[in-house]
């Protein structure tokens, strides 16, 4: 009794310590800002180059289990990657290029062809008679639909404009990550031991396992979001092509970075094509409306399964949350970082339970209790049998 007591004072004391370390912190947060402006400049760049290094590496370790050096495999890659990128910006880009101004141009002119089809909509008379079917009958809430419809729109666009602001961002992040990228290709298998050694001896061994089913989660998260994506940015091309949708490459493009988010990403990407073809033709959105269903359920029951498989282990519904809850924090990086950021939290939360678990015997199985009905039976089963 007194041992448990003393360990309720212990864990009462490490709450109130935690507490007043947080106090404490919020009362000198300049102090971290400096801190913050460097860590917020060097990540992107680190970031970029770490995702590289996932994608490259398995590439580098073939070409040195063949005998190549690993210098010289890491040349062949960088050559490679640059040929390929004077190929996309002498015959690729150009055709981007002029879709993307024009799409931009034209942006202003579709959210007011958008406003006003919606608008339209709402005054016929098919829609009053649905009105009047659902009781809605209030000319206070068709204005509210109207006003909640322009804002709709407006801010779709803005959001558009923000995103593309925010690449350039990215200009001097894709300058330096190819030199951190190189040395995380030479050494980056070095790193690991490096930091265990800092660490003391009875931990290093699962410090080590959890070292590498992060790396496994990140990898295979990384890989497969990637070729998932651009699966889809292929699918959607073709199939916007097909239909005659105007601007296929930008709407693909698009529909491509926004799907590295998972569930969110896909109704994102969606509403720029929505609008394009609604302006277009009533004809030309339902068949966008196909295009993008045959894509999604080739995705989901096909693509996804086959190369994502079920690596993360997180529900749809804990994905949703942690995406909106990230955003909210951390704006569109934490958007593009909430899942593997939460598997990785996730791993390191579940090593330190297990082994909290495995240093106490609170998680202990019940002994198990034998009812009188039980014994009772038992002892008719022992008398019979003698």
């Amino acid at each position: 009794m007194q041992i448990l007591q003393q360990k309720k004072l212990i864990s009462l004391f490490v709450i109130l310590m935690i507490g007043l370390i947080i106090f404490v912190f919020s009362k000198i947060s300049y102090i971290f800002t400096p801190i913050k402006i460097i860590l917020s400049t060097v990540s992107i760049p680190i970031i970029l180059a770490a995702v590289a290094y996932y994608l490259l590496n398995p590439l580098v370790d073939l070409m040195e289990r063949k005998k190549i050096k690993r210098g010289y495999s890491i040349l062949i890659l960088y050559a490679l990657i640059i040929g390929l990128m004077t190929v996309l910006i002498v015959e690729i880009i150009p055709v981007i290029r002029n879709q993307v101004l024009e799409f931009v141009e034209n942006l202003p002119k579709y959210s007011e062809e958008a406003q006003r089809l919606f608008e339209n909509w709402i005054g016929s008379d098919l829609f009053s008679q649905i009105q009047q079917s659902l009781g809605f009958n209030d000319p206070n809430f068709m204005n509210d639909i109207s006003s909640k419809a322009a804002s709709f729109f407006n801010n779709t666009f803005k959001g558009i404009g923000t995103v593309v602001g925010a690449v350039t961002e990215f200009v001097l992040a894709f300058i330096i990550a190819p030199f951190i990228l190189v040395y995380l290709l030479k050494d980056g298998k070095k790193l690991p031991p490096y930091f265990l050694k800092l660490l003391p001896t009875k931990i290093r061994p699962r410090t080590s396992k959890v070292l590498g089913e992060i790396s496994h989660q990140i990898s295979s998260f990384i890989r497969g979001q990637i070729i998932v994506s651009f699966c889809i940015g292929v699918l959607l091309y073709f199939g916007y092509l097909i239909i005659g949708l105007d601007y296929p490459v930008v709407l693909a493009i698009i529909a491509a970075c926004t799907s590295m988010v998972p569930y969110l990403g896909p109704t994102i990407a969606i509403t720029p094509a929505i609008i394009i073809a609604l302006v277009t033709s009533p004809i030309m959105l339902l068949k966008m409306v196909v295009v993008w269903t045959i894509v999604q359920l080739i995705e989901g029951k096909f693509i996804s399964p086959q190369i994502m498989g079920k690596t993360l282990k997180i529900h749809p519904i804990t994905i949703i949350f942690v995406i909106i809850v990230s955003g909210k924090l951390f704006g569109v990086l934490g958007i593009i970082l909430a899942v593997p950021g939460y598997a990785v939290l996730k791993v390191i939360v579940m090593n330190v339970f297990q082994g909290f678990k495995n240093r106490t015997d609170w998680y202990e199985p019940l002994p198990e209790v034998i009812t009188q009905e039980e014994i009772t039976v038992n002892e008719a089963v022992i008398k019979k049998d003698n």
